[in-house]
């Protein structure tokens, strides 16, 4: 039996193997006009109904073999949409390959489209739209089975108004003029994938070669930033293939988005999307795009089975992400970038509660949105059960084959942790046999079921932390007698942004800080001015936890010009707890609200106005 609490869909009695996708874009009514045959497979014996996912799709017709099939859409639940109940003519036996037509069209109530007005886009002339379906926002693309149980291929045409153009998470195979006013691109994703990896943009896009296999595309304004930025792309991708596997997917695009991308990034094959905050001007940020490509094996070759398991996801990309880091850097590098993903750790964790059940590795998510459980925890707290496994089981050395194993083994499936943890076990005895008993003395119920933090903190090289440190223990102690002389600019002069970062880390965990600190801090460091959207944001949060209302006017110019949830959450939260800032935040929210994305939008209001 498949289990996944998140859909409505029949999976334990029919399976989707194929989509072919025809959209027309109407940006007068944003909606997308739409047909979508499901190619489908029956699983066992009397199937004489299918149940789809959607969520605030208009159904317009279903048909299969030339007849019209009775349906109808359940009341809505919303967490989870609508059930699209559809009656077959016959009863199906095991096996039977079979084709449902769909013509319906999307709604403006729909969660996974979000559509610009031109003024939202960097060139101000045209207006823009594009998806994002992890979790189960697929279902408000495309009636569907939403869930990462089952991948699939697909084929789409998209009908948009010249002059913009059209991208998918698919290899374009070809496009044709309708007319003067219409184009029409076709796309072919071959590689079979979950339908939260359906993903589609439209607005007035020009790409930019920076790598054999890899262009970077975005509005023309922004193309030649976007490319100097991403330039190192390709050795990423070079380092992820010595590590693992060849990458499978053709090419590896990016597409940087409007400021309104709810995400850092987002691992859509052949075409990730990425936020515009990462162009810093000065490539620091780019560490982003390891993370993505480093899904294109773990996610998105081998995926979680449903989203329990999203760690399977996240906590082995992050694990593979500073394995690259590692190669590129240096190793005292990447275990830097693990202390910083610890302090998000523990911060996610004091902000859910310690005990709360969804900061376990393997949350239990039935009636839970998906959306409602996100934080590091995948994330960290999976990088850290796999850095304690790779110590347990004989360093780097026995892990690595181990990982590349890994991805051999289960590429193309959908996977429990179960299923992982069998795999290691069988890899670890027929290798490194004298291991297994380290292995059985892993706490495994405390790492994969308990809340909180990792029954194991693990030990990272803090070569790189310690001037953050130092430097923070000095402001610090500086706080009561308030004489600054013994510091200057050249303290961070030879700072990495990740050491700015975590120095700023420190300094919130001291806050609040007396107001003649904050102003002596952005004197000598210019914090105020700073273009790295990481420093910023940190800046921000230690100057909301001491209540410095200069820093207001700040806050609302970055909450209000991106809408990257990693920054806008936290600082709406921090605003909506100060004295004089909570209505500021709520109003704030409140005439920018449009300006995010549906997902974004609907966890603000959750974190300030419920």
């Amino acid at each position: 039996m498949i289990y996944d609490p998140n859909t409505f869909s029949n999976i334990n009695e029919v399976k989707t193997t194929h989509l072919d996708l025809n959209f027309i874009v109407d940006f007068k009514r944003k909606i997308l006009d739409a047909v979508v045959t499901l190619k489908l497979v029956t699983l066992v014996d009397n199937v004489n109904k299918i149940i789809l996912d959607t969520r605030y799709l208009n159904i317009k017709s279903v048909s299969c073999c030339g007849a019209q099939l009775k349906h109808n859409l359940a009341d809505i639940n919303e967490k989870f949409g609508s059930a699209l109940h559809i009656q077959l003519n016959d009863n199906l036996s095991v096996n039977t390959e079979f084709d449902l037509i769909i013509n319906y069209c999307t709604s403006e109530q729909g969660t996974a489209v979000q559509w610009l007005e031109p003024i939202q886009t960097s060139g101000k002339k045209h207006p823009y739209l594009f998806t994002q379906c992890q979790a189960i926002h697929a279902r408000s693309l495309v009636p569907c089975q939403d869930t990462p149980a089952f991948k699939l291929s697909y084929h789409a045409s998209v009908q948009v108004p010249q002059p913009l153009r059209a991208l998918m998470s698919a290899v374009e195979v070809g496009e044709e003029n309708v007319d003067n006013n219409t184009k029409i691109y076709k796309f072919e994703q071959t590689v079979k994938i979950p339908s939260y990896l359906i993903a589609l943009a439209v607005g007035n896009l020009v790409g930019k070669k920076i790598g054999p296999r890899s262009t970077v595309w975005t509005e023309p304004e922004v193309v030649e930033s976007a490319a100097w930025e991403f330039v190192d792309t390709e050795k990423f991708i070079e380092i992820g293939e010595k590590l693992l596997t060849p990458y499978e997917w053709k090419k590896y695009d990016l597409l940087v988005l409007p400021a309104s991308f709810p995400y850092g990034g987002m691992e859509n094959p052949c075409l990730t999307f990425v936020t515009p905050t990462l162009l810093a001007g000065d490539r620091s940020l780019v560490d982003v795009v390891s993370h993505e490509i480093s899904h294109s094996w773990m996610g998105n070759l081998v995926t979680t089975l449903n989203w329990e398991h999203f760690w399977l996801n996240e906590g082995w990309t992050v694990f593979i992400e500073r394995k690259i880091m590692g190669r590129l850097h240096g190793e005292a590098t990447a275990e830097f970038d693990a202390i910083i993903g610890w302090r998000a750790l523990e911060q996610d964790i004091e902000l859910f509660g310690e005990s709360n059940v969804l900061t376990a590795l393997t949350p239990k998510l039935k009636d839970v949105d998906p959306d409602d459980s996100f934080s590091s925890v995948p994330y960290e707290k999976g990088f850290n059960f796999l850095y304690h496994i790779q110590k347990v089981i004989g360093g780097p050395q026995n892990f690595e084959p181990y990982m590349k194993a890994h991805v051999q083994e289960f590429t193309g499936k959908s996977i429990t942790t179960d299923d992982w943890k069998r795999f290691l076990y069988s890899f670890v005895e027929k290798n490194f046999p004298e291991k297994k008993a380290d292995l059985d003395n892993v706490q495994w119920d405390a790492w994969l079921h308990a809340p909180g933090m990792p029954p194991v903190k693990n030990e990272f090289d803090d070569t790189l932390a310690k001037a953050c440190n130092e430097l923070a223990e000095r402001w610090h102690c500086a706080r009561d007698n308030q004489v600054f002389d013994e510091f200057s600019p050249d303290d961070i002069k030879n700072f990495t942004p990740g050491q700015t970062m975590v120095f700023l880390e420190r300094l919130f965990e001291f806050s609040p800080l007396p107001f003649p600190v904050i102003e002596a801090l952005n004197k000598f460091y210019c914090f105020m001015d700073v273009r790295n959207s990481e420093i910023r944001f940190r800046w921000q949060q230690v100057c909301l936890k001491s209540e410095y209302e200069p820093i207001f006017p700040h806050v609302v110019k970055f909450v209000t010009e991106q809408g990257r949830m990693k920054y806008v959450r936290p600082l709406y939260r921090l605003l909506n707890q100060t004295k004089n800032g909570s209505e500021l935040a709520k109003k704030t929210f409140r005439e920018n609200k449009s300006f995010y994305h549906p997902i974004a939008a609907a966890m603000i209001e959750k974190d300030i106005l419920k």
